[in-house]
């Protein structure tokens, strides 16, 4: 059997087992405990009392929590210059057409999502070899 450190017994010593915790005293609870030098990630596990045969109670979804991860989200809007300004307002770090395409057929893939108008798509399909392995393009 393999023997328990110093610091997780005393991480052990600070919460209770057999007792169920409110949100804000786990979060608390796991500040206290965390020793690591690096964002450590939490499980949560959430007894919600739903059948999961059925098919009108199963449970599906994704959250996006208030703070986000950090990461920086590069954003490129292809559209028409008429669009180029309300892009750019909304926050698109990259705005532009045909130097964007031809930017990305030449090897430039330095962005996280691709957003274009449905009158543009004609010419952004030729960049579906490019953009579809890095996971740019969504359908």
């Amino acid at each position: 059997m393999s023997k328990v450190s110093k610091q997780r017994k005393e991480a052990l010593a600070k919460f209770d087992k057999s007792k169920s915790y409110s949100l804000n005293e786990a979060v608390n609870i796991v500040k206290q405990i965390t020793y690591s030098k690096f964002d450590a990630s939490v499980d949560l596990n959430i007894r919600l009392g739903v059948d999961p045969r059925k098919a009108n109670q199963m449970v599906r979804g994704s959250v996006t929590l208030p703070h986000g991860t950090g990461k920086v989200v590069r954003v490129l809007v292809l559209c028409n210059p008429d669009k180029a300004q309300e892009a750019l307002d909304a926050g698109a770090d990259y705005v532009g057409l045909d130097e964007y395409i031809q930017k990305i057929k030449d090897g430039w893939t330095d962005i996280d999502v691709v957003i274009t108008t449905p009158n543009i798509m004609p010419k952004v399909g030729a960049l579906g070899r490019i953009l579809g392995p890095r996971g740019l393009i969504k359908k």
